[in-house]
């Protein structure tokens, strides 16, 4: 997760910066009386009163925000699970899909995918759009929307808050591709309504070969 600069850092460096003039106050109420005259103890950056009204001002808003932020923070979730019809009549594809499951919006900022055809091949497999991993399954005699359907989803599309476990459908893969593609990841990146940005990575097909998940089987929730 990243902070945004202007709603989280900027309160925060106001308020340690108030602490540092507070500290600097105090030092400066201390020193001998003769030296109060000299330089840099006449220096006076703000009155106490002042001083602490700001403090507690300042440490209110970073307290609050951070609890807002917890409370709109969104809850990235994915599903799988084997449904027939999906790419051809009467035959099973594994079907994932994506769930905010947080109470508010949360905006799509990027969305890339990678495609693993071997263990090997993990560290390697380049993240990127979807139509270039749509040339990659091509490559690997793969038919879009016979093999497999992979849904793009562009910046600032809004992912809703469900509050239950409805999902949005991410890509849809027939049993031939679950059997040539090691793994199929994605990642998205969103930003809340605070600013703070998070990112969750979808193993597609986790749980589609397992042995409990066969076709027709019940869902997988991650």
């Amino acid at each position: 997760m990243r902070r945004s600069p202007l709603l989280f850092t900027a309160p925060l460096v106001l308020l340690v910066l108030l602490v540092l003039i507070l500290l600097w106050e105090a030092v400066r109420a201390n020193v001998p009386p003769g030296a109060g005259d000299d330089w840099p103890w006449r220096l006076r950056l703000l009155d106490m009163e002042v001083l602490g009204s700001l403090l507690a001002v300042a440490t209110g808003a970073v307290l609050a925000r951070a609890q807002y932020a917890r409370t709109v923070r969104p809850y990235l979730g994915y599903r799988g699970s084997w449904r027939k019809g999906l790419l051809a009549e009467g035959k099973p594809a594994w079907r994932v899909g994506i769930l905010n499951g947080g109470q508010h919006i949360a905006v799509v900022d990027s969305w890339e995918c990678r495609v693993v055809r071997g263990v090997s091949d993990e560290a390697s497999a380049p993240w990127a759009a979807v139509p270039d991993v749509v040339s990659t399954l091509t490559a690997a005699g793969l038919s879009a929307g016979r093999d497999y359907q992979l849904i793009a989803f562009g910046a600032g599309f809004p992912l809703v808050g469900t509050g239950n476990y409805d999902t949005v459908p991410v890509g849809v893969f027939s049993q031939r591709c679950v059997e040539r593609v090691e793994s199929l990841h994605i990642r998205v990146r969103v930003t809340d309504v605070v600013g703070d940005s998070h990112e969750r990575v979808l193993d597609c097909m986790r749980g589609a070969r397992a042995e409990y998940n066969v076709p027709g089987a019940e869902p997988v929730n991650e």
